[in-house]
């Protein structure tokens, strides 16, 4: 079996002679699996992403806070908030607004063998991941009587199991027809010579090409095609570690509306200056986030005329985008900026023998995108109501911690209608858990007849 002239020639016109060396060790099994792998890549962007490697990455000389519309508002500003609510009921009434789940990752740091979206974090329920963000949908359903279609980014790693899971929960109530599954696309990492990395004697070492592969992914899987024959306009963006996340908040999307903008987002404070996360602001007067090693200490530091640091605009990754922004960007491959990530990585030699190296792996992120966009609203919203991610397997941003902040929010709703709490547990929580179903805000909540909860022993449950 011999491998095709025009691939052999053209891993040579790449430098990577190794790989054919590696070819002629394997048996006829083997070639046949490296040659897929081989099939699928596009030789130009490998040149690319070894060019990328290579350079040093351009950081920004000037850096500004984005427009904010602000949690502290002035009431002219709550007025076009109520503006907005009316709006973003509108929209969602109207069944304009698609979904779009970012769902790639494995909890495998969390000790989980499973995709990051089975794992249970409902305090009380056990309620998975993947099952609050369909409870919410399910919500939105019932409340204007619409179609949400949901479009779930898997990655090739994961997305057997998740479409299992899927299944196997009767897509939680949802229509199977109203969920479209796409996975994103892999790159192969590259070691420090720029030479293809192995993860087996038989296939290369492939990493997941980040979040603003979803973009891509929508276009070449037929999503947009599908959005475009629901008569979908706007696209409701997050991502799958954050229960408290809400995909159709009518303030959000009715400020996007107002404003005609291609591209919003939601942030929050900065809980100090010296938290590392990225923020939104405007680099060398474009739109994007802007990391937090690329600030200068004295920006880190500054504060705006109301005593808030002035970078605050903390990136959660929740977004609005217009779906014609969407096929705008994609309709000649993604032109996003790659992002280099130098490595320590489990890989298999020359030899088959299993060792670690440094190399390069490649994303893009969808951030990047905020600078192509024609208006933009970045909302400022409160992170014990909407973010929490589950990240780590212990300390902030862990299960632990998720629970932690749940139980938290939802006896702060508990008390204010004036409700028995259960006993504190072993954790400090209440453990009270709310289903989207029920209500999704505190206003909601008391806005609910009866209130009367389902006692298990694990907790107290509103649904």
């Amino acid at each position: 079996m011999a491998l095709a002239h025009e691939l052999h020639e053209a891993l040579i016109g790449a430098e990577q002679g190794h790989v054919l060396e590696r070819w002629e060790r394997l048996d006829p099994a083997g070639r046949a699996r490296l040659e897929r792998d081989l099939a699928r890549l596009d030789l130009r962007l490998l040149q690319e992403l070894r060019a990328c490697a290579r350079r040093k990455p351009p950081v920004g000389s000037s850096f500004a806070p984005p427009p904010l519309f602000p949690l502290q508002r002035t009431g002219a500003e709550e007025l076009h908030a109520h503006e907005a609510n009316r709006l973003g009921e509108a929209v969602l009434r109207r069944g304009e607004v698609g979904f779009v789940l970012v769902a790639g990752g494995q909890a495998s740091r969390l000790g989980y063998d499973a995709p990051k979206g089975v794992l249970p974090v409902g305090p009380v329920s056990g309620r998975s991941l993947f099952a609050y963000h369909a409870h919410r949908l399910l919500a939105l359903r019932a409340r204007f009587g619409v179609r949400t279609p949901w479009y779930v980014m898997t990655s090739p790693e994961n997305d057997p199991e998740t479409r299992r899971f899927f299944e196997a929960q009767g897509f939680f109530g949802l229509p199977p027809e109203d969920v479209f599954f796409f996975s994103q696309d892999t790159l192969p990492a590259l070691d420090e010579e720029g030479r293809m990395l192995f993860a087996s004697p038989a296939s290369l070492f492939l990493a997941p090409n980040g979040h603003g592969g979803t973009m891509l992914g929508l276009e070449r899987s037929g999503a947009i095609e599908d959005m475009h024959s629901r008569g979908l306009k706007t696209l409701s963006y997050f991502q799958v570690d954050n229960p408290l996340v809400r995909p159709a908040d009518p303030l959000f999307l009715g400020l996007h509306a107002l404003e005609r903008a291609e591209m919003s987002s939601k942030v929050v404070k900065k809980r100090d200056a010296s938290e590392k996360v990225g923020v939104i602001g405007r680099i060398d007067g474009q739109l994007g986030c802007i990391e937090y090693s690329d600030l200068p200490p004295d920006l880190r530091l500054a504060r705006d005329a109301t005593g808030e640091l002035a970078f605050r605009a903390g990136n959660i990754a929740v977004h609005a985008l217009e779906v014609d922004f969407l096929e705008r960007i994609t309709s000649a491959g993604l032109s996003l900026p790659w992002h280099v990530a130098r490595k320590a990585m489990k890989v298999v030699g020359e030899q088959g023998e299993e060792r670690e190296v440094l190399g390069f792996k490649f994303e893009t992120f969808v951030f990047d995108a905020l600078a192509f966009a024609r208006g933009s609203v970045i909302l400022e919203v409160e992170r014990s109501l909407e973010f929490s991610p589950v990240k780590n397997r212990s300390g902030e941003d862990s299960p632990t911690s998720v629970r932690r902040d749940l139980c938290r929010m939802y006896a702060g709703w508990v008390r204010a209608a004036r409700l028995p709490l259960p006993e504190v547990d072993a954790e400090g929580n209440h453990p009270v858990e709310v289903d989207p179903r029920f209500a999704e805000t505190q206003d909601e909540f008391l806005a609910r007849r009866p209130r009367r909860p389902d006692v298990h022993p694990t907790g107290h449950l509103y649904s």
